[in-house]
């Protein structure tokens, strides 16, 4: 007696999945194992990121972090904190360059910005109108 061929069919079909599944994580581990590969300077991009974001503790005043969380509202929920953290580092690094006391909403505008790939600028941009967020003095930064 055979196997039936729906059985075989069934077999194929899960080694697939499996499979694709396994490509889905290996690349999203691929890509975080590259965050974590040093530069030329000896630190990591997320070496860059927890400087950033410790060296900025205590300048975050109530309004920006809900003005963060607001800005981080489009992302799933399973990835929000990853993205919060890389753009309060990108806020972070651009408030304390410029010499600010305090994160204000307009360095969060601009590191947000920063951090958002280009790929994602389209989004960004229909985010930033439909909250009724002015980005005009950033949009320089937008056409990089």
């Amino acid at each position: 007696m055979g196997t039936p061929d729906w059985f075989m069919y069934f077999i194929v079909f899960w080694a697939i999945v499996l499979l694709v599944f396994m490509a889905i994580g290996g690349f999203f581990m691929f890509r975080k194992f590259l965050k974590v590969l040093p530069k030329k300077d000896g630190k990591s991009k997320l070496d860059w990121q927890n400087y950033w974001v410790e060296r900025s503790r205590g300048m975050w005043p109530e309004e920006t972090k809900d003005f963060l969380e607001q800005l981080v509202s489009p992302v799933p929920s399973a990835f929000r904190d990853i993205a919060r953290h890389s753009i309060a580092a990108k806020i972070a690094e651009v408030a304390i360059e410029s010499g600010a006391a305090e994160v204000n909403r307009d360095h969060c505008i601009e590191g947000y910005i920063r951090a958002t790939p280009k790929r994602d600028y389209r989004s960004l941009v229909s985010f930033l109108k439909k909250q009724g967020i002015d980005y005009a003095p950033y949009e320089h930064l937008l056409n990089k």
